[in-house]
């Protein structure tokens, strides 16, 4: 671990922690990608990088999310009834998804992020100019919603937040509360999905110096504590900025980050 690695994993914190707070990701839609390139450089097998990538990635995300959910909270921007009805099904397909990643090869699992990266990209772009809303679904339905949302976010390493936000725009939750949703919402997938990626992890024969499973503990330290700083920073702004202009430059970014990884 070079003083140069260290840098890199606290300025990727920095950009996750505001990316969280602004527009209700986990980040992990940067921090899969990075830590994919960053990890073999300390050693990690290249075939179990992505596995590493995606259960650190988690790992990062229930700091991240938490300390932008507690910030929302703090400022309101929470829908209590969309999340209650979320969570059982969010927890469910948290697990789902880990379980998932583990069954495909590893080789394949940067193509499977590329694909999933790319989908949400569009969904993102496309939510921007839906203006058709509809009543809250029912419970079932949110909840069944929350294993959807869960599985893939798991599988891809993610919070959630390109998915959360966009059904909960769709159900008339305003944009404020459905990031502020999507961070509570984010936590628990993470916390869900990382169980899934050490439990699956501790059954590999020789696991790195300082992991966890699947999870490296020092990347998650370094990024998580510049991230959980950050945060407050990207709920300010998203409380004072419009966030559509940053919404369609994202999906554009988000385009270019899946289109590399699909020739990974």
């Amino acid at each position: 671990m070079t003083i140069e690695l260290i840098a890199q994993l606290l300025m990727l914190g920095c950009i996750v922690g505001v990316l969280a707070g602004l527009l209700g990701i986990g980040g992990g839609l940067i921090v899969v990608p990075a830590l994919l390139y960053l990890l073999p450089q300390v050693g990690i097998d290249p075939v179990d990088a992505m596995q590493f990538a995606l259960g650190t990635s988690l790992a990062t995300i229930i700091l991240t999310s938490g300390s932008s959910a507690l910030h929302h909270l703090k400022f309101g921007n929470v829908e209590i009834f969309a999340v209650k009805f979320l969570l059982p099904g969010i927890v469910i397909g948290g697990f789902c998804g880990a379980t998932v990643a583990e069954l495909i090869p590893g080789q394949y699992l940067p193509r499977i992020f590329g694909v999933i990266v790319f989908l949400l990209a569009l969904q993102m772009y496309r939510s921007i100019k839906i203006v058709n809303q509809y009543p809250m679904p029912n419970a079932m339905f949110t909840t069944l919603s929350g294993v959807i949302i869960g599985t893939i976010a798991s599988l891809a390493g993610i919070g959630g937040g390109a998915l959360t936000v966009p059904f909960l725009n769709r159900y008339g939750v305003e944009m404020k509360k459905a990031v502020g949703s999507s961070s509570v919402c984010g936590c628990i997938i993470a916390i869900s999905g990382m169980i899934g990626f050490i439990w699956h992890g501790a059954h590999i024969d020789v696991l790195p110096e300082y992991s966890l499973g699947y999870i490296y503990l020092p990347a998650l330290l370094f990024v998580s504590c510049t991230s959980m700083l950050t945060t407050r920073i990207g709920v300010r702004l998203a409380t004072k900025l419009p966030t559509t202009m940053l919404k369609k430059v994202f999906a554009v970014f988000l385009m270019l980050v899946s289109i590399n990884m699909l020739f990974h």
